[in-house]
């Protein structure tokens, strides 16, 4: 876990830091998560404005009040923390694969060598954003589907999950390990959203550190800018790709197998029934859910990125 220096290795550092971004996101805005995942799931209300607050009040007044908010708590905390902390290890480990293939070796003046470490570009960022996605996805895919069903059902609903175990029980019972790949293929082609996320966020982060005019010295990123630019990459990516979220929900619902026979079934019954506008229900509540948490996970995970060195070298 560290490297011959005595300093933590790259992948720990990136894993320890998303895993701790993501426990912290997921305490903050379950609640958001929730009422995302309910309007993603509904067949029958027309998308409308004011539609969260219906999900809302209906929560609120026959599931148990405020406690429902936090209704699967357990799945999407275990979810997001081990997602972001593998996500991150393959991120961390497959740049510094990318870069250890294009490092130049070059002569120097006293007869020995040195290596010239290339900086990536954003075809390269996208490509290792890419491939930690797709791991990611595959792993971690049968969290999601406990996790949607949990989020898009009330606990008195009859059928509903009581539990993460139980649901993890159940689900092996009656669709044994098929059932926990629902709705895999969006969640493959949703992929692209972090590597769009992460090919801006990278992009932005060299622009904002570039010398401005007149200077010679790099800018040093503060939170602020960590907030700015974690928020502009991540709208950029939800416009492009939210659709798949709305087809990854309605195939891990509990009923997705009487439903919809695949996929593309499910893109022809929504864009039938409910029309363009099917595909971005929960829109409004995921962007608002979902700018907190990028700020929250960024700002979290470049801290703590930054902090863990130092912290290991005073504990040795």
């Amino acid at each position: 876990m560290s490297d011959k220096n005595g300093h933590p290795s790259t992948s720990f550092v990136e894993s320890i830091a998303g895993f701790t971004a993501g426990v912290v996101s997921t305490f903050c805005l379950h609640p958001l998560d929730l009422i995302k995942t309910r309007l993603q799931a509904d067949r029958v209300s027309p998308s409308r404005v004011g539609s969260s607050l219906r999900i809302i009040r209906t929560i609120h007044a026959s599931e148990g009040g405020l406690p429902a908010f936090y209704r699967g708590l357990v799945p999407n905390l275990v979810g997001n923390s081990s997602s972001w902390a593998i996500y991150f290890l393959f991120y961390g480990n497959i740049k510094d694969a990318i870069r250890s293939v294009r490092a130049t070796t070059l002569p120097s003046n006293n007869g020995n060598t040195t290596t010239r470490t290339a900086s990536l570009g954003a075809s390269e960022y996208f490509v290792a954003s890419g491939i930690a996605g797709l791991l990611t996805a595959v792993l971690t895919n049968p969290i999601w589907v406990i996790k949607t069903r949990m989020l898009s059902t009330g606990a008195r609903t009859p059928g509903a999950y009581p539990s993460f175990i139980s649901g993890t029980r159940r689900i092996f019972q009656s669709e044994g390990l098929r059932g926990f790949y629902r709705g895999l293929t969006p969640a493959l082609l949703g992929v692209s959203h972090g590597a769009f996320q992460f090919m801006a966020y990278e992009q932005l982060k060299l622009y904002r550190v570039s010398p401005t005019s007149g200077s010679t010295t790099n800018h040093q990123l503060d939170n602020l800018d960590f907030f700015v630019i974690s928020g502009l990459s991540k709208v950029f990516a939800v416009v492009i790709t939210y659709p798949y979220q709305v087809l990854r929900t309605r195939l891990q619902s509990y009923d997705a197998g009487t439903v919809y026979r695949g996929l593309w079934d499910a893109v022809g019954q929504i864009w039938r029934n409910e029309g363009i506008a099917g595909f971005y229900k929960g829109l409004g509540p995921s962007i608002v859910r979902v700018l907190p948490s990028t700020w929250v996970t960024f700002l979290v995970y470049e801290n703590t990125k930054k902090a863990l060195p130092s912290i290991t070298s005073s504990a040795g």
